[in-house]
C-alpha cells in the first residue's frame, strides 16, 4: 500500500470513529431537548443532579466494558462483581477492618476477578462469554451466601466514607456537583490517554482489529487480554463500592442486575464496536449520559416504567445498526481509496532493485 492510501486509510479510520462520536452526542443533545421541552421539572437542579450522579457511577462501569469489546471480547459479570464488591466492603467494616484497608481489599479482589477471567481465556482457550456467564453466576452465589441473603448497611459512623459517592466537592449556581462526577472525569482522562498514547493501549486496539496479525507482529495477545479483563473488573468493583456508599445499604440479591447490559449499551452505544479494534472513551461517556438521560425521560415523560428495558433494547440494537453501517460505509470508502491508487501510477511506490 503507498503512503497516501495508508494515509487517507488512518483519516477515514479517525473520521469514523468522531463520526460516531457525534453521532451520539446528537442523540444525548435531542434527548435533552425533547425532555425539557414536554416538561420543565427536567432542568430542575436536583434532576440533574440526580441524572449526573448515576451517569458517573455507570460512566465507570462502562469504561471498564469498553476494555474487554475493545479485543472483541465480552464481560457478563459486570453487575455480579459489582454486587460481591458492594456486599464485601460494610461486611469488612462490621468486622473491623480499617476504611483504606477494607477499600484496598475489595479493590483487590476485584483486580484478582479478572485476572482469573484473563487467564482462562487465554490459558485454557476459553471464550469470553462462558467464562463471563459462569462468572455471573458464581459472584452473585457468592455475595447471597457470606451474608445469608441479609442487607448491610454502613451506619452513620461511615459518614466520612459515603462522602465518596454522596459528597459535592462545589456548586456551580443551584447545582451541585456529585463527587463520583470527578471520579468519573478522571478515570475517562486516564483510559483516554492509555489507549491513545500507550504501547499497551495500542496493543489491545491491534489485538481486537486482528489477532493473528497482532500475534505475528509480537503483541503479547495473552497479557494484553488479561489486562483488559483485569481493568473491567476493577472498574466494577470501584462501582460496586460507590453504588453501595450511595444508597447507604446493600442488598446482594438485587445490587447490580442488569448492571452489565448497561455497561455494555454504554459501550457499544459509545461507539465500541462488539467485533473489536475500535472504541472512544468520550464516546463511551456519552453512551452511558444517554442511556440515564433515557431512563430520566422514561420517568419525567410518564412512560410506563415495565418498558424501560424495552427501550434500552431498542436503543441497543439501533446502535449496533448504525454500527455496522459505518463500518459498510468506510469499508467502501477504503476500496475506492485502493482502486484509485491502483489507477494511478504516480501513486504506487517503486520497488527498488
Amino acid at each position: 500500500m503507498s503512503p497516501e492510501t495508508s494515509l487517507a486509510a488512518r483519516f477515514g479510520d479517525l473520521s469514523t470513529a468522531w463520526g460516531k462520536v457525534l453521532g451520539i452526542f446528537g442523540l444525548f443533545l435531542a434527548i435533552i431537548v425533547v425532555t425539557g421541552a414536554t416538561n420543565p421539572r427536567f432542568f430542575q437542579a436536583e434532576n440533574l443532579e440526580n441524572i449526573v450522579q448515576r451517569t458517573a457511577l455507570f460512566g465507570i462501569l462502562g469504561i471498564g466494558a469498553a476494555f474487554p469489546i475493545i479485543t472483541a471480547g465480552i464481560d457478563l459479570s459486570i453487575g455480579s462483581v459489582v454486587a460481591l464488591s458492594a456486599t464485601m466492603l460494610p461486611l469488612l467494616l462490621q468486622k473491623g477492618v480499617s476504611a483504606p484497608f477494607a477499600l484496598a481489599i475489595v479493590l483487590a479482589l476485584s483486580a484478582v476477578i479478572g485476572l482469573v477471567h484473563g487467564l482462562l481465556i487465554t490459558r485454557m482457550r476459553l471464550q469470553p462469554f462462558v467464562v463471563t456467564l459462569c462468572g455471573l453466576l458464581v459472584y452473585r452465589g457468592v455475595a447471597r451466601y457470606i451474608v445469608d441473603d441479609q442487607t448491610l448497611g454502613f451506619g452513620t459512623e461511615s459518614a466520612g466514607l459515603r462522602s465518596l459517592a454522596t459528597g459535592r466537592p462545589f456548586s456551580i449556581g443551584a447545582f451541585d456537583m456529585p463527587a463520583p462526577m470527578l471520579m468519573l472525569l478522571a478515570i475517562a482522562v486516564v483510559a483516554s490517554l492509555f489507549l491513545g498514547r500507550t504501547v499497551w493501549g495500542r496493543w489491545m486496539l491491534a489485538l481486537g482489529r486482528n489477532p493473528v496479525a497482532a500475534r505475528y507482529a509480537g503483541v503479547p495477545v495473552a497479557r494484553v487480554t488479561v489486562l483488559a479483563y483485569v481493568l473491567c473488573s476493577l472498574c466494577a468493583g470501584l462501582g460496586g463500592v460507590l453504588f453501595a456508599l450511595d444508597v447507604n445499604s446493600v442488598q446482594p440479591a438485587s445490587m447490580g442486575n442488569f448492571y452489565e447490559l448497561y455497561a455494555i449499551a454504554a459501550a457499544v452505544l459509545g461507539g465500541c464496536s462488539l467485533r473489536g479494534g475500535e472504541g472512544s472513551i468520550l464516546g463511551v461517556v456519552l453512551g452511558a449520559a444517554v442511556m440515564r438521560l433515557l431512563y430520566n425521560s422514561i420517568v419525567l415523560l410518564g412512560i410506563p416504567s415495565q418498558l424501560e428495558f424495552a427501550i434500552v433494547g431498542g436503543v441497543l440494537l439501533l446502535g449496533a445498526i448504525a454500527d455496522e453501517l459505518v463500518r459498510r460505509l468506510a469499508e467502501r470508502r477504503r476500496a475506492q481509496e485502493r482502486a484509485r491508487a491502483r489507477s494511478d501510477p504516480s501513486k504506487l511506490v517503486e520497488r527498488q532493485p
